[in-house]
């Protein structure tokens, strides 16, 4: 075994670079079966970030059937998702230029419109197995309001019927066997869909119209994710109510089947599938406990859930879909790339169909994730425990000098109602391959761990995730594992506010990088889209009845605590986190004469897609953490301009 050359941490070189990351890597969306032929989309930075609909026959041969400039993605709700439907020998899907939904042939002939220009945006399209004619989630431009959402019938020949409105959104509907019911779920301001929606199920008549309308379960305390049919007609959903989101068959009384785990996810996109039927008493199902994803078959008439054996080593699972026995769905693992795959529970066979990127690593060469527990303590003072996924520095050529720690980036996921895991990440690795060590902390609010641990955000974001985070990056330093001098925050969007409130109100961190991220709540709480537009009602307070609390953790107001140098990316075009959030706090470092660098990309929105955008953010970090802790960079980058770095 050749022995490993010594650098400093941050000075390693990697074969996870900048252009594996942009050109040798795709983006894995939906996956949908149609008898013998599999479909994908797939995001490919690249091609300016387009996303390609992609078909693989049932002779194995693999083509694209949306060429460009058509580009696959719903801009519903600005996070879409949900934007492609197979069926009939082909598939529809979202143009994000236009919105309209378009009809694809499977064999590669002409592309067609199905609706029409004005405006109007669809996701979650669903086929009604009994008429000819789609059903989808509609958002159309509202003059001096915001947009309107409906339950929209879309008959091939481009009518539009409104089966349901009223509500503030709708989601997630889904078709009896027979096709005479639907159901779906449907939510209000103030709340998210992770706080509370409705299911509900019409009745429809011959020619599809809705003739009686029940409310199945949920509430405004309750939240129902995923109704769905069996084969015999019975239908199924998710629901919070016992503290998880456990799976449930509708009745009177509903029956329940019990487990401590998550069979639910924040529905923060359309599309968003964790279970699917093999038969009427059958069901694989994705399920967390304690934030680690599983894959198991539900035996709903024993109630009993056994754990699937797979060969490719998935952690992850996302949008599975079934046609009898045989299963789709995107995965990820823990030592290799994400990927789209089939998998046929008859036989065990199961066939990847598309890898996220073709780099094979050595062993030595991957940080693998060890999950950690941490205490931490709630606002009121009493103590309470924390999650993450620590990842130590990996190289199968470098290591450290001896006695030199490694410095810590400390990530904070999005949302903030989300979940980091354990798959792979070219995120984490591109720094733990680099000599760097990772925390991604599952704080309180994350998914994964059931709705009390979910709800400890509640009126306290800017509290809590900070105190977890901060507490997470204490207890690797406190046993030697990185090096206190050198602790980074970092995040983007939702974690881009962790990240500057841990660096504003805490002395903890030497340095932070934000991406898009939030300084301003009250501006946020004025300044945003539609769907998140009550969300910081349930995280901080309502709006603007709570002003003095919005104050209080807005970063921007607090400035005199923030002495540590930052670095701003932000996308020109983002509607969620516009870029005067970034722009007011790079003034406010300016003034103090505290070391700032700030990128502005152009044509990007919230979440970069275009190559040169994802690589010019990662070498300008790098290349900020390199100037301010004094280590060479193995890779040629072009140095990012830090002001009043002296």
């Amino acid at each position: 075994m050749a022995r490993k050359k010594t650098a400093p941490c941050g000075g390693w070189a990697s074969p996870i670079t900048t252009d594996l990351m942009t050109r040798g890597a795709v983006g894995l969306g939906q996956v949908m079966l149609d008898g013998d032929a599999v479909y994908w989309t797939e995001q490919r930075p690249w091609e300016q970030g387009r996303t390609v609909l992609v078909r693989r026959g049932p002779d194995g041969a693999v083509r694209d059937l949306t060429p460009a400039p058509y580009n696959v993605r719903s801009k519903v709700h600005e996070y879409g998702g949900g934007a492609m439907l197979a069926g009939r020998g082909g598939a529809w899907f979202v143009d994000a230029r236009d919105q309209r939904i378009y009809r694809a042939d499977g064999e590669g002939g002409a592309i067609r419109p199905i609706t029409k220009a004005d405006g109007a945006g669809y996701a979650d399209l669903q086929l009604d197995p009994a008429r000819e004619r789609l059903v989808a989630v509609r958002e159309a431009p509202r003059e001096g309001g915001e947009p309107e959402n409906s339950l929209v019938a879309i008959h091939f020949d481009g009518r539009i019927e409104t089966l349901a409105e009223g509500a503030d959104f709708y989601a997630m509907p889904a078709f009896s066997p027979d096709g005479d019911r639907l159901a779906w779920i449907e939510w209000r301001h103030p709340n998210m869909p992770w706080d509370g929606t409705d299911c509900r199920e019409a009745r429809l008549d011959a020619e599809g119209r809705v003739t009686a309308r029940t409310h199945i379960a949920g509430g405004r305390d309750v939240s129902v994710f995923q109704p769905s049919y069996a084969p015999d007609g019975r239908l199924h959903y998710v629901s919070d109510e016992s503290g998880f989101w456990n799976l449930y068959r509708h009745g009177e009384p509903a029956e329940h089947f019990k487990a401590e785990a998550e069979f639910g996810q924040p529905h923060w996109q359309f599309g968003m599938r964790t279970y699917a039927f093999l038969d009427a008493e059958r069901a694989v199902c994705a399920f967390a406990r304690d934030g680690d994803w599983s894959l198991g078959v539900f035996d709903l008439d024993q109630k009993k859930l056994s754990p699937v054996s797979l060969d490719g080593g998935w952690r992850v699972f996302d949008g599975i879909v079934s046609e009898g026995s045989r299963v789709a769905f995107t995965a990820g693992r823990a030592a290799g790339p994400a990927a789209a795959v089939t998998l046929d529970l008859a036989s065990g066979r199961e066939t990847v169909l598309r890898e996220a990127f073709d780099l094979k690593l050595s062993e030595d060469a991957v940080s693998l994730a060890q999950k950690v527990e941490f205490p931490t303590e709630t606002p009121d003072g009493g103590s309470a425990r924390a999650f993450g996924y620590f990842y130590p520095p990996a190289s199968a050529e470098f290591e450290p000098p001896e006695g030199e720690r490694p410095p810590l980036i400390v990530m904070s996921h999005g949302g903030p109602t989300g979940q980091t895991t354990a798959a792979f990440s070219l995120k984490v690795q591109f720094w733990t391959s680099r000599g760097f060590a990772v925390l991604d902390v599952n704080y309180g609010g994350s998914t994964g761990f059931g709705r009390a641990y979910r709800r400890r955000l509640n009126g306290a974001w800017g509290v809590v995730d900070v105190e977890d985070c901060c507490r997470g990056a204490k207890w690797l330093a406190d046993r030697g594992l990185v090096d206190e001098q050198r602790l980074v925050a970092v995040g983007g969007s939702a974690g881009g506010y962790t990240t500057l409130a841990a660096l504003t109100f805490r002395d903890v961190f030497a340095a932070g990088r934000s991406s898009y991220g939030i300084g301003d709540l009250e501006t946020l709480a004025r300044d945003t889209h539609k769907f998140e537009s009550r969300y910081l009602d349930t995280l901080v307070g309502p709006w603007p009845e709570a002003a003095e609390i919005y104050r209080a953790r807005s970063p921007i107001r607090h400035t005199k605590g923030l002495n540590c140098p930052v670095i701003f990316l932000q996308g020109e075009e983002d509607k969620v986190v516009p870029p005067n959030q970034a722009e007011a706090m790079v003034g406010v470092l300016r003034e103090k004469g505290l070391p700032v660098a700030y990128i502005l990309f152009e044509g990007e929105g919230h979440g970069f897609r275009r190559a040169e955008s994802i690589k010019r953010a990662f070498e300008a970090e790098l290349s900020f953490y390199a100037q301010l802790f004094g280590f060479e960079p193995a890779d040629k980058i072009a140095p990012v301009e830090i002001e009043n770095l002296k």
